[in-house]
């Protein structure tokens, strides 16, 4: 390979450049108090926040992962995460405005506005220390070794490890200056960085000779891989090694795993940093208003140029093995970039990884402050100090997640399935403790710990794997949930009733508190709101799907889907109009 050029390096540096000079610009304001360091002041704008949300969940990884998953499955491979649509409503329609409403600063704070006593405090103090530092780091993690992966191919020169610690150490010096202000508009820059490079490589990849001298890509691959839903019959494996998607895979995935699992960035009912993004918007208008763009963005725009490039992987790199698949994007880039854009995607990639880098580094600082040094360890310093402290902890996280790298991440096989299969039944709670007052936090801590007893159990005692393991979990967790929620007493009842004041959630299972307070106006036209959420989740896939029509140049259903899609939204759109939008103040 050709070394970078002086073209490729001016892009790299110009990027390197732009980030700093962002983070210097909000420095200031970042310092005036945690609200601002965390949240921005509560005054993003929906197009920001929700543009923050899809750039952090753009990671280096990302594009890579979704090669992988074609390379395995074919198109339908993508269902392992285009199944959290559904779950991406939900918060777009029952959570984006019940967030904000809750004027709090980390979504651990909303446990001890919702439950009460010794246990509440436990669990915020522990899902502080388990999400802030320690899966929040093995999530950067991942993301640094696949910036590790892209370095390594493409840029052979440079010394991969040593790369990887400056760019930690130059993300971790802006996002600590600079808090979520800063964090948020460099996002949105690198958001744009990120799409229009990758979409310049797919271009180019499906103009590349070996492509064209195949007769495109329709013709070079078997005909099941551009399906869009997996296959009821099964298939043999095509010459790359790839196999249709069963369907008992997608049911499980479809039908359990987006409402069960907790998984970062697709928690159910929000949570996280996206929930973080929700709380920081201006008022509940932006707030549903930048999920809804989240949601959109992250399905709709984001995963073309990926699977095009993954395509192309196929019919370049035939032979790779298939734990090697995913490597082959970065092996496309190595092949069809010119000079010049080879530093453009190089820069797109340090967008992508620098965003959601400095993006978890900022949230999981949020919640050993705010929900654990804040709250058990320094109680009532000053802003300043608890300022100060924050950039001091987000240097240090940055230090730990760089340790679990390079000496544990490579010891780890399946994490993304562990993850997913030691919260299956954890998002049923996640839900369900929004609006029945029954749940208190032994319910919560109980949904946490049951998906690693059932787990264990079947590692141990069984054959079965993911993703038909998710069945079981999830019946088990849902039943020692309610076991247990029943045997312990509830929430306190004075507790209960801030909780509705300040949420004003409304519901049937509110009932038992709210007839003691008439004078709370609660939210109503729940059954709108299911109405809402089944029309926007036709409209994002009927996007989804028409864009990808259109690209394969089936014109006809790529307008009828795509009409399908913009009459939902339509409808979405009238009835918001119908209520009120007055109403998200």
């Amino acid at each position: 390979m050709e070394s970078l050029n002086l073209l490729d390096y001016s892009f790299i540096v110009g990027y390197l450049l732009l980030t700093l000079v962002i983070g210097l610009w909000f420095s200031k304001r970042a310092s005036e108090n945690v609200g601002e360091f965390f949240l921005s002041g509560r005054q993003l704008p929906w197009w920001i926040a929700g543009t923050g949300m899809v750039a952090t969940t753009f990671a280096a990884d990302t594009p890579l992962a979704v090669a992988g998953f074609v390379a395995k499955n074919g198109i339908a491979g993508n269902w392992v995460w285009w199944t959290f649509v559904s779950g991406g409503m939900l918060t777009v329609f029952f959570f984006a405005r019940l967030w904000r409403r809750a004027e709090i600063l980390t979504d651990l704070e909303f446990i001890e506005l919702r439950y009460s006593g010794a246990a509440a405090r436990f669990l915020r103090g522990f899902k502080a220390i388990y999400f802030g530092l320690f899966i929040n780091a093995v999530i950067i993690g991942w993301v640094n070794l696949a910036m590790y992966k892209i370095i390594r191919i493409m840029v052979p020169e440079l010394d991969p490890v040593l790369t990887i610690i400056a760019l930690v150490l130059l993300t971790t010096f802006y996002s600590g200056l600079s808090g979520l202000w800063g964090v948020s508009i460099t996002d949105a820059v690198q958001f744009v960085i990120a799409m229009t490079g990758c979409i310049i490589l797919a271009v180019l990849a499906v103009q590349s000779p070996v492509v064209v001298s195949a007769g495109g890509l329709t013709k070079a691959l078997p005909a099941w891989m551009f399906d869009f839903f997996p296959t009821f019959t099964s298939s043999g494996k095509s010459i790359t090694g790839a196999i249709a998607l069963p369907f008992i895979s997608f049911a499980a995935m479809a039908f359990v795993q987006w409402w069960s699992s907790w998984y970062p960035g697709s928690e159910p009912g929000g949570g996280g940093y996206i929930a973080q993004r929700m709380m920081s918007a201006k008022n509940e208008k932006h707030s549903l208003l930048a999920t809804l763009w989240f949601t959109v963005a992250h399905y709709c725009l984001r995963p073309w140029p990926w699977i095009i490039v993954g395509l192309v992987s196929l019919v370049m790199f035939p032979d790779l093995p298939m734990n090697q698949k995913e490597d082959g994007f970065v092996y496309v880039m190595k092949a069809v970039l010119p000079p010049g854009l080879k530093g453009l995607l190089i820069a797109a990639f340090l967008a992508a990884y620098m965003s959601t880098l400095s993006t978890h580094l900022n949230w999981g600082t949020s919640y050993l402050i705010n929900d654990f040094y804040k709250r058990f360890l320094k109680i009532g310093a000053s802003d300043k100090h608890y300022v100060t402290v924050s950039k001091i902890t987000t240097f240090l996280t940055a230090a730990f997640a760089l340790y679990i790298t390079f000496f544990v991440l490579d010891t780890i096989t399946g994490a993304w399935e562990f993850i997913i299969q030691c919260g299956a039944g954890t998002g049923f709670v996640l839900i369900l403790r929004w609006f029945w007052w029954r749940l208190n936090a032994w319910s919560e801590i109980t949904s946490m710990v049951a998906p690693f007893i059932a787990f264990s159990w079947l590692q141990l005692f069984t054959t079965i794997t993911f993703p038909f393991s998710i069945f079981i979990i999830v019946a088990f967790t849902i039943t020692a949930t309610l076991i247990v929620t029943f045997l312990t007493p509830p929430t306190e009842t004075a507790q209960l009733e801030t909780f509705y004041k300040t949420t004003r959630v409304g519901g049937r299972l509110w009932k038992k508190i709210s007839k003691n307070l008439p004078n709370v106006e609660s939210d109503s036209g729940f059954i709108m709101l299911f109405v809402d959420w089944a029309l926007g989740i036709i409209m994002i896939y009927a996007i989804l799907f028409g864009t990808g029509k259109f690209i394969f140049g089936d014109t006809l259903q790529g307008s009828l889907y795509l009409g399908a899609g913009i009459i939902a939204g339509a409808l979405i759109f009238a009835d918001l109009n119908r209520r009120g939008w007055n109403n998200l103040n």
